[in-house]
C-alpha cells in the first residue's frame, strides 16, 4: 500500500504537534541504517559470566540484552 505524502516542514509540525504520523510512514522499511546485526565473538571469564546471568535473571531477559545495554549506555557517556 502506498503511503501518503506531505511536505517535510508539515511532517515536522505534525511531529512536533504530537499528531498522529502512521499513515505517512513506511514501515515495510523501518530499519535503521547501520543497525543490521554483525555477529562478535567475545570472551569473559566465568565470574563475570555469572554476574552477567544474574542481572539478567532480575531484569528478565537474556545475558545477550545484558550485554548490549551495558556496551550501549558505556558508548553513550564514552562518545
Amino acid at each position: 500500500m502506498k503511503k501518503k505524502s506531505i511536505p517535510a516542514a508539515e511532517f515536522d509540525k505534525k511531529f512536533d504537534d504530537n499528531e498522529n504520523l502512521i499513515e505517512f510512514l513506511d514501515l515495510e522499511k523501518n530499519t535503521r541504517p547501520g543497525q543490521k546485526p554483525r555477529r562478535v565473538s567475545v570472551d569473559f571469564p566465568e565470574w563475570m559470566v555469572q554476574e552477567l546471568d544474574k542481572v539478567a535473571r532480575n531484569l528478565g531477559i537474556t545475558r545477550q540484552s545484558v550485554i548490549k545495554v551495558f556496551i550501549s549506555e558505556k558508548l553513550k557517556k564514552t562518545v
